[in-house]
């Protein structure tokens, strides 16, 4: 052990302060010359200790362009040894602390106009941005200044006008500080604005919305598909954005499952890293498509996507990984392309070749990314299985093997949805032991915690922690008939009185979290439903299976939150119109008796996420939409609404007939 130059701590010979960080980000950072800190007052003690500003650098473990910069930049002693000098230098996973990340965020879209990551922000002692921006090359390149230019400009900045730094910090915190439009109670009718919206953005020849690089957009997929029967556009948008992302490059054909988005706008060429937020909703939503539509093709890809998650992100335990990276053997993409000599060595050189598009000059940089642009999407099964087996003899792409609670929520949801629509109880399983993973590992002294990786879990929940959890239970709950499943998802829904705002909705962080320059509060619905959309749905659904009608009101504060950006900007709020269309039709469906699957497989058999479904094989007062309902024998279903119930019937045929109406 040797002290370090710049501060009390001692550090490892080989390593630095991050060896010990529970994130596989930071600890790709632990060999770097850098003397890194982990957020917290110690770094920022340091900090004002040495009179030095603060470069904070945030990025994630599978970020491509996060690996460029460490290569270029936080690798070399020289640059590592201007970055000591001259700054306490602090690096943050964005997964592991998005607030943190959120309210620095802002001021980089505040300062530049757009966002991404690596972020680079530089601040003063008390934690305030001054000058924000995304990935630096080393030297000035593009029009970009160069990295090492700008620590001295900052550093010249820092010695000698402290006065404009200080007032450029102060008005970088009132620009991220002024907040969102006041609240405004949505109407129904921002459903049609939304979808008027939506089709000037669609693109009618490849499906996506917008310009390149083209994104899923997943919350918009289940927008349209929850406003289908009042939206006639709806099911060729969704049908054509769903073929061309399953037939294109961005789909891993072999494997299963998708890349992150595509740098074109037509699918081809991905960006290799495969997240678990993006691929469990893509889960859920090609397998409602699939049904809905009656496209056999896209349940499918629900199945192979699911077998994805299921094969290569969970752990041995019942939780999910966080992501795979873009990269393997320092190469973009190396792990997924094919030179055509390789393709015709393992799968022959008859068709298959045109059938996934390879050809001697490729589409990527020399080599092939493998797409299926005609035919049927699963052709080609035996020859799919060779270049697999293949494939798993390469380096893998590194993976980020921390499970993040609002992620594996999203993924256990869509696991229980698949397996009771699909009548897979593998399926179900699955579901049943990611849930029991996050309420026994995610859970220290009643706390929910926000990520959990060997043993070690990280800081307690935000927002979309709990949100998504209760939704992931509850769907558990609707899959099982089994109650504990119901409880646990409650009692998530209770604590969410730590993130209320009084003016509707809900912050990021609890009443208890760290101060940050701004307490975060976020709408926006991209990639991932916001915290708050979330919140909207698991308490809309909590409130119909307990009768709480404060629940319910509180879902429509969070709809007014982000009333005002509903008509403008349907994208970025699409999950919270996806909960405004459900709170015009909501029912309640409870189911009784021993035969309560037979009964629940009637439900499961469409997209009707309005209706709530709380099945027993007994009676119960554990749940009280079930309360009461006792069978003299057999099983019996009650379709209510608000609690008045129509008469109970066994008969599956009537049943349909009474969600439907």
């Amino acid at each position: 052990m040797v002290p370090s130059p710049y501060g009390t701590a001692t550090l490892p010979k080989v390593t630095n302060r991050l060896a010990a960080a529970t994130s596989p980000y930071l600890l790709q950072h632990r060999d770097n010359p850098v003397d890194w800190w982990e957020w917290g007052p110690d770094a920022f003690a340091e900090a004002r200790r040495r009179d030095v500003p603060v470069l904070l650098s945030i990025g994630y473990a599978a970020c491509h362009w996060c690996h460029v910069m460490a290569h270029e930049s936080f690798e070399d002693p020289e640059t590592a040894e201007l970055m000591n000098r001259l700054f306490v230098n602090i690096k943050v996973d964005r997964e592991e602390r998005p607030d943190v990340d959120a309210v620095y965020m802002e001021s980089v879209q505040a300062m530049t106009g757009q966002g991404g990551w690596p972020m680079t922000v530089f601040l003063d002692h008390g934690a305030r941005p001054f000058f924000a921006g995304t990935y630096f090359p080393p030297r000035p390149r593009g029009g970009m200044p160069g990295f090492v230019e700008l620590l001295n400009a900052i550093d010249e900045a820092w010695r000698n006008r402290r006065d404009e730094v200080s007032e450029q910090a102060a008005q970088m915190v009132e620009a991220i500080s002024s907040g969102l439009p006041p609240p405004a109670t949505p109407d129904t009718a921002l459903l049609d604005t939304a979808h008027a919206r939506l089709e000037e953005l669609y693109d009618p020849i490849h499906g996506g919305f917008g310009r390149a690089p083209r994104f899923p957009q997943q919350p918009v997929l289940e927008l349209l598909l929850r406003i289908r029967t009042r939206a006639p556009a709806a099911d060729v948008m969704v049908t054509t954005t769903l073929e061309g992302m399953a037939r294109g490059g961005i789909h891993d054909h072999l494997g299963g499952g998708f890349c992150r988005y595509s740098v074109d706008d037509h699918w081809l060429v991905p960006h290799f890293e495969k997240m678990l937020y993006d691929n469990a909703q893509l889960a859920r939503i090609y397998l409602w498509a699939g049904v809905e539509l009656g496209r056999s093709e896209f349940v499918a890809v629900a199945r192979s996507t699911l077998a994805y998650m299921d094969r290569d992100l969970r752990h041995d335990l019942g939780g999910f990984f966080s992501s795979e990276d873009a990269d393997s053997e320092g190469v973009e993409g190396k792990f997924y392309i094919w030179s055509l000599e390789e393709l015709r060595e393992v799968a022959g050189d008859g068709p298959v070749v045109d059938y996934f598009g390879v050809t001697p000059e490729g589409n990527f940089e020399g080599a092939n990314i493998l797409t299926v642009r005609e035919g049927d999407l699963h052709a080609f099964g035996e020859e799919r299985r060779r270049l697999l087996e293949r494939r798993a003899t390469r380096v893998r792409p590194g993976l980020d093997d921390k499970v993040v609670t609002a992620w594996n929520g999203l993924a256990i949801r869509a696991f229980a949805e698949a397996g009771a629509a699909l009548d897979d109880d593998r399926l179900v399983e699955t579901a049943r032991a990611g849930a029991a993973f996050l309420t026994e590992h995610l859970v220290v002294d009643g706390r929910l915690m926000r990520s959990w990786r060997d043993g070690r879990t990280s800081v307690p929940g935000f927002l979309d922690d709990h949100t998504a959890a209760a939704l992931g239970l509850l769907a558990v709950f609707s899959a099982t008939g089994e109650e504990v499943w119901y409880s646990r998802a409650i009692g998530l829904i209770d604590e969410l009185a730590r993130f209320r705002r009084p003016e509707g909705g809900f912050h990021t962080t609890p009443d208890d979290g760290e101060a940050l320059v701004k307490r975060p509060f976020d709408v926006t619905d991209n990639p991932t439903p916001s915290g708050n959309a979330l919140a909207a749905e698991a308490l809309l659904l909590a409130g119909l299976l307990t009768g709480n009608g404060e629940w319910r009101e509180e879902a429509e504060g969070c709809l007014s939150a982000a009333g005002a950006l509903m008509p403008r900007y349907p994208t970025m709020v699409a999950h919270h119109l996806s909960v405004l269309d459900a709170t015009t039709k909501t029912k309640e469906l409870a189911i009784v008796g021993p035969g309560w699957r037979a009964l629940a497989k009637v439900a499961n058999a469409r997209f009707r996420p309005h209706v709530v479904v709380a099945p027993s094989a007994t009676p119960t007062s554990g749940v009280p939409l079930l309360a009461g309902r006792a069978p003299d024998s057999g099983t019996l279903a009650y379709v209510c609404r608000n609690f008045a119930c129509e008469l109970p019937t066994s008969d599956p045929t009537l049943l349909a007939t009474l969600l439907d109406a």
